[in-house]
């Protein structure tokens, strides 16, 4: 993932009172903390979350990095997501996304972004996990999160079947409004515009997660060279 618009404008955008000293970053990978907007009582409020849900029954935090996302078609019924689905939605804002397509031995990686370059919001899912069961609570809760997935839209489908679920602003009220019907926000999971995202190939920095900055997100033909091992 991507986020690199300035900690100000994320925070006029999406409506918290807090103002986080939020680093530029270009490639985050899961299981690394994420900002996520979540509704309280009083409003939105921001909060840093791992990506990789661990559901509140595991006996193991080791999952999380298995529930990374979540499908769009069975997240009100599968186990591992049902119960935050229900109770516990989030916005997670970002700049853009990656995703791999394979070109002949190799996997090239691909930038998602806005064609605007606008920041925009993922629909997520989050939980709290206390320690296992009958085990010792740990000193602080563990908050994850899961990114929802839906089918991949004509932009994606190139590159991958599946594409993150990008909530319309003018949904993200209903998205975190805990008295929202079930049935109206499964209508909310689908895929985005074709006319909203572009991709384009970028260099091979992005496939070392010890990189993280806007060369990452270069486009092929003006990403510098890279001496780093390449990760697939």
């Amino acid at each position: 993932m991507i986020l690199a618009t300035p900690a100000a404008e994320v925070q006029r955008l999406f409506g918290f009172p807090e103002l986080p000293n939020l680093q530029p970053r270009w490639n985050v990978a899961p299981t690394q903390p994420v900002p996520a907007v979540r509704r309280e009582e009083d409003g939105r409020h921001l909060a840093t979350l791992r990506w990789g849900l661990v559901p509140f029954w595991a006996d193991d935090p080791s999952i999380g990095a298995r529930l990374i996302n979540a499908r769009g078609e069975t997240v009100a019924e599968k186990p591992s997501f049902r119960d935050s689905f229900r109770k516990r939605r989030c916005l997670v804002p970002v700049d853009g996304f990656y995703e791999w397509k394979a070109e002949g031995k190799r996997k090239r990686g691909y930038a998602i972004r806005r064609r605007d370059r606008a920041p925009f919001a993922f629909a997520g899912l989050w939980e709290r996990w206390n320690g296992p069961k009958g085990g010792p609570a740990l000193p602080e809760p563990l908050e994850t999160l899961t990114i929802v997935t839906t089918t991949a839209n004509a932009v994606l489908k190139p590159l991958h079947e599946r594409m993150p679920v990008i909530l319309d602003e003018t949904d993200w009220d209903l998205w975190l409004d805990p008295a929202a019907p079930l049935p109206v926000l499964e209508g909310l999971l689908k895929p985005a515009s074709d006319a909203l995202l572009e991709a384009y190939a970028v260099g091979p920095r992005v496939n070392n997660v010890r990189n993280d900055d806007d060369a990452c997100a270069a486009p092929l033909d003006d990403a510098p060279p890279d001496d780093a091992p390449t990760l697939f």
